[in-house]
């Protein structure tokens, strides 16, 4: 007969093997198997596991770290179930001096680069030899596509910064009047720099297309007052002859902005790929904003600058995640460059009829 002391120790090994069980067991399996949640990335789960990006990656034979979705299996490579994510502030309320180094980087082996308009992590690993991946491991990056103006990133197994030319202001000093394009450069950030306008630049150039320029190309930079400018491509008749009016032509994979009949501006843009088209027809703007967070199956774009819907979720906006401009990108918006995006949301008021053809 049991006594009730041996009836407690019995339900006390009983409880520890129950309690223990699950350890055993997953110490016993092979790699871990993780499914991905709604609103995770790789970063995230690669805190979770005290692996990194690149690790899982590799595991999974996944070539843009960007781009994994709700439900998906991942291996994780000598994963740690036990561990606790370490949960970081976002990237934005990190102070700039306070980036994080890499743990396999040697202190002082490396530099800083500061973020400039128009670049990207591809851009800028390009500039010093590098890759885009070891940036991201670098500096603990959750989404490589969304780096900004500003922001400092190390750049791993650098001893200097590459040379750079010449600012804008010292060369208009030295009278070279000469200036030669950095990546991700359009004509209107340029002609800001010397105090001139874009067409006067397009005309000192002889530009068939303003808005094909390229990294290392050398623009003569004419002085001030110089306005003609006639391009050789020919602009569509404008669709009304008084107002504002914004027409974008998807064949063209162009964007053009007249006011009372005349053409002020032309601009090459992205427009939306077969699978999400952009709407054709004639609309109106209906409502602006500064910046907007976008977000959708296979994307999550915080701070979209200048954007204007024009019809339901379509609108024109600006772009800092590509500059494929002339070719179909969106699911549906128009991407401009975001100093064209900026030009046209302080041009056009809500209310500015807006034009999309074929």
């Amino acid at each position: 007969m049991t006594t009730p002391r041996q009836l407690r120790v019995i339900l006390s090994i009983v409880l520890v093997m129950i309690v223990f069980a699950p350890f055993q067991v997953s110490a016993q399996e092979g790699p871990t198997r993780y499914t991905v949640q709604p609103g995770e990335n790789l970063f995230r789960i690669a805190l979770k596991y005290n692996v990194t990006v690149s690790d899982i990656a590799a595991a999974n034979g996944i070539s843009d770290v960007t781009h994994i979705y709700a439900g998906q299996v991942l291996i994780i490579p000598n994963g740690d179930t036990t561990s606790q994510p370490n949960n970081p502030p976002p990237a934005e309320s990190q102070p700039a001096e306070q980036q994080p180094v890499a743990a396999s980087q040697p202190a002082g082996e490396g530099v800083y680069h500061t973020v400039q308009r128009g670049e990207s992590l591809k851009s800028i690993a390009a500039k010093y030899g590098v890759t885009w991946q070891q940036l991201v491991d670098a500096n603990n990056l959750a989404n490589p596509n969304v780096i900004y103006v500003g922001q400092r990133l190390f750049v791993p197994g650098v001893a200097s910064a590459p040379a750079s030319h010449p600012p804008a202001e010292e060369a208009a000093a030295t009278g070279s009047r000469r200036h030669v394009v950095q990546a991700g450069e359009g004509l209107s950030q340029i002609a800001a720099k010397y105090g001139v306008t874009w067409t006067a630049i397009a005309a000192a150039n002889n530009l068939a297309n303003p808005d094909l320029i390229y990294a290392g190309m050398v623009l003569i930079i004419p002085d001030k007052g110089t306005e003609s400018y006639s391009p050789s491509y020919a602009a569509p008749n404008a669709p009304d002859a008084s107002g504002k009016v914004i027409l974008v032509i998807l064949s063209q994979q162009r964007t053009y902005a007249y006011e009372d009949g005349r053409l002020l501006r032309a601009v090459t843009v992205s427009t939306g790929l077969p699978g999400t088209p952009t709407v054709t027809g004639e609309y109106r703007i209906y409502v602006k904003y500064d910046a907007q967070l976008m977000t959708g199956p296979g994307y999550y774009l915080p701070n979209v600058p200048y954007v204007m819907y024009f019809y339901r979720g379509y609108g024109l906006h600006g772009t800092y995640w590509h500059n494929n401009f002339g070719h179909p990108m969106s699911h549906g918006c128009v991407n401009l460059p975001t100093d064209e995006a900026r030009w046209f949301y302080n041009w056009a008021p809500v209310g500015t009829k807006v034009v999309v053809r074929w």
